[in-house]
């Protein structure tokens, strides 16, 4: 790892090096296993992979500094600190900083995986207009939200900038065109699954009682008290099942009272927060996993990246209607409207009972992710839309849509 002090220019050797050189910018991968994706591409014959991250990146709802760390050694990584550390929206790297990296690095593609109405994204926007090279903008956001003029001012200079942005979600890829952006856009999420670390587990053989599981934050919008209130369904009918809840958040009181309500408290297992590496140890004590999220006036479902590790592991996934969730799982027979229970609470009963199609739905989430959502895929899909961007330069042809396949 280069810290910006450290750098010294290397100008010759990449001169005469003809890969695709593409650096990335995102306070993301700070964290080791969020940078799974980026190794993936930098495994890719021809493909240089760069990445600047903040060594001072702060997680304000712990209150605690997050180190950088360096898991892989095909990345060049850059460490520099940012104002603003924890903030999504306001943090920025000192300009000559950035110059430092674009500097040494020398990218063809500089990929921001940050929101377009961000200050980080504003900056390297300017950046890549000084010297030249394209810029490509990752984003979740999925609700038009009445933004400050500068906020505007900004996503507009991003927007003109941008020679492709990358939607996580539907509605995200919508907004963008609402908001006038009229070149390349595609659809994928963030990261993709490390289907190593996240992999069908031995079967713990035939339990008692069915695993309901759900592994996130509580909080109102995830929406735990309509799970409660499918499970009381189902206890009703005389089903035996138990719910496994992996987390922490501001409605924790609130759930253990409505738990209390939903007279099924005695048939709820409350679990921590998991590191992200330990997750599958939590995922493998389900026998689903299920994210009933709600949408609120300022937030809705972006994606719901549990669900495809959980279906990496062939474990079968219920979803609401809320934002991306079902455009993740892929089939209507997994989905219900949002708030309600008692098709939630079906859809639950049929997995309980219905051997063959248990086992017909985990074959397809196993399928889905290879398909869709492996770091491999996420990188190939990448590449495909780099390639398209650097013809489309060389060539000096009109720009066109790409769409999710």
């Amino acid at each position: 790892m280069k810290t910006v002090d450290s750098i010294h220019s290397n100008k010759t050797k990449f001169k005469t090096n003809s890969c695709l050189r593409v650096l990335f910018v995102s306070h993301a991968y700070v964290v080791g296993v969020n940078q799974g994706k980026l190794q993936a591409i930098a495994e890719i014959d021809g493909i240089e992979v760069g990445l600047l991250a903040p060594n001072n990146w702060k997680a304000l709802e712990w209150n605690r500094r997050l180190e950088l760390e360096t898991p892989y050694s095909k990345i060049q990584i850059y460490s520099a600190p940012v104002l603003f550390a924890g903030r999504g929206g306001a943090h920025i790297y000192a300009p000559w900083r950035v110059w430092q990296v674009l500097d040494d690095f020398q990218p063809d593609i500089v990929q921001v995986e940050e929101e377009v109405f961000s200050m980080c994204a504003f900056e390297l926007a300017i950046w890549t207009r000084i010297t030249g090279k394209q810029l490509v903008v990752f984003g979740w956001e999925n609700m038009d939200r009445n933004l400050p003029r500068f906020r505007r001012w900004v996503r507009q200079f991003v927007l003109n900038s941008a020679s492709a942005i990358i939607a996580g979600n539907h509605e995200g890829a919508d907004l963008l065109r609402h908001w006038g952006y009229t070149r390349a856009i595609a659809i994928m999420p963030q990261m993709g699954v490390d289907t190593n670390l996240f992999a069908p587990q031995l079967s713990q053989g035939d339990r008692q009682e069915f695993h309901i599981g759900f592994l996130g934050r509580f909080v109102a919008g995830k929406g735990i008290d309509i799970l409660f209130t499918a499970v009381s369904q189902l206890r009703q009918r005389g089903f035996n099942c138990r719910v496994i809840l992996c987390g922490s958040g501001t409605s924790e009181a609130d759930l253990r009272q409505e738990a209390e309500k939903q007279q099924i408290a005695d048939l709820v297992i409350w679990e921590k927060a998991v590191r992200h590496e330990a997750a599958p140890i939590a995922i493998a004590q389900f026998d689903v996993l299920v994210l009933p999220s709600r949408t609120t006036p300022t937030w809705k479902e972006q994606f719901g990246h549990v669900l495809i590790e959980a279906m990496a592991m062939g474990v079968p996934v219920i979803g609401s209607s809320s934002g991306e969730i079902p455009h993740a799982i892929g089939r209507s027979d997994l989905i219900f409207p949002e708030e309600d229970a008692d098709r939630l609470a079906a859809i639950l009963e049929r997995l309980i009972c219905d051997s063959n199609w248990r086992q017909e739905v985990k074959n397809y989430c196993l399928n889905r992710v290879q398909q869709h959502y492996s770091h491999e895929r996420i990188a190939a899909r990448s590449l495909q839309l780099w390639q398209t961007l650097r013809e489309w330069e060389v060539g000096n042809r009109e720009r066109s849509p790409i769409a999710d396949n």
